[in-house]
């Protein structure tokens, strides 16, 4: 929008200048509006006498909002939640749409989008005295590796359950992506190789070349009945182990699979929540400027702080012929906000309290 310079007291001008800046802060405070948008929750009900759209509707509301939960808090931490209220979850929905509904055989069925106030979720979970995570998604190299330690023998692509089955039950709020090593003979033989130091062993020749900074090796040991799984979770440079146990198992049983399968996903998911958890209880104000010449530039900024989960608010709290100043409120360290500002190519001047985007 171009604003007539010339000096004129016409209320006209007054009024158009005042709308400019209105609409200049509009643009900056409609994003801090950012919302968890759950999509395609499918909800389906008997056409009855007694049948009421509203309720099934409403069934949605309550779908949608455990999938949020279940994609923001960990297993244990989702009991603390099991008892909210209807009306609770309605008071956190921001909007809602209806994507599609039908009827087939006299059954209703209707598809939702819904979009939950960010800012009161948060606020839920913090007086519940729940940490919620930042919901990444992310891909991770996952080697599940059977050792028979009776035979010294192991098994990875072959005969191994755990790899068949693995991507077979896939959850829409599940925030790890497997990626499955394909078969690779050179890989067998330098894990055959490794035996006899395979828990020390850190699989790098491997995991290379599929090109993912996360990955996550299974060993799955099993003696008699019973299986000892240790699990090597690797976030970029972070190495993090954990032993399970499992009595009397069967790896030729489906059942017995899924149950392992299940128990191993909930925990790679809860510990991936716990790297990504949000300390709402931290709120570091930042303060940044940005030239205030190239507006693609600025509309760019707002965007990547958007995109940002750890960001609690931001505003524009002053503006002049050179730049624009911002103050951000920042759920973290002022490290943890520069980390990711760097992720995003941003180089920041922190010379100064007030920082500078070059």
């Amino acid at each position: 929008m171009k604003i007539n310079t010339k000096k004129k007291h016409n209320n006209v001008y007054i009024f158009l200048l005042f709308l400019s800046v209105v609409i200049f802060f509009f643009s900056t405070t409609k994003v801090n509006s950012k919302g968890f948008f759950i999509d395609n929750i499918e909800v389906s009900e008997p056409f009855e006498l007694n049948f009421n759209k509203n309720q099934v509707i409403d069934k949605g509301f309550n779908k949608a909002f455990y999938e949020l939960i279940s994609l923001l808090v960990t297993s244990k931490d989702r009991e603390k939640i099991k008892l909210i209220k209807l009306n609770e979850i309605k008071g956190m929905i921001e909007s809602f749409s209806i994507k599609e509904e039908k009827f087939i055989n006299e059954i209703y069925y209707v598809k939702l989008g819904v979009n939950f106030n960010k800012k009161k979720i948060f606020s839920y979970l913090k007086n519940k005295n729940i940490f919620p995570s930042m919901p990444n998604r992310s891909k991770f190299l996952f080697i599940p590796i059977i050792i028979d330690e009776k035979k010294k023998d192991l098994k990875i692509f072959n005969n191994n359950m755990i790899y068949d089955k693995w991507n077979n039950d896939l959850k829409s709020y599940h925030l790890i992506d497997y990626v499955l090593p394909t078969e690779d003979l050179e890989d067998l033989n330098l894990i055959k190789k490794n035996y006899e130091i395979i828990e020390q062993y850190d699989f790098k020749e491997i995991t290379k070349k599929y090109f993912l900074k996360n990955s996550i090796i299974t060993l799955i040991f099993i003696n008699d009945k019973d299986a000892r799984i240790l699990s090597r979770i690797t976030n970029k440079n972070d190495v993090k182990l954990n032993n399970k146990t499992f009595l009397n198992v069967d790896l030729q049983n489906l059942n017995q699979i899924k149950e392992i399968i299940d128990e191993l996903k909930i925990f790679y998911e809860d510990t991936w929540k716990n790297i990504n958890q949000i300390n709402t209880s931290i709120k570091f104000p930042l303060n940044i400027k940005i030239s205030s010449v190239d507006n693609s530039r600025i509309s760019k900024f707002e965007k990547t702080l958007n995109e940002i989960d750890l960001i609690n608010n931001f505003f524009i709290y002053k503006f002049d012929n050179n730049f624009v100043y911002y103050q951000i409120v920042f759920n973290g360290t002022p490290s943890l906000f520069l980390n990711f500002m760097n992720d995003k190519k941003y180089v920041i001047n922190t010379d100064n309290k007030l920082w500078v985007i070059k």
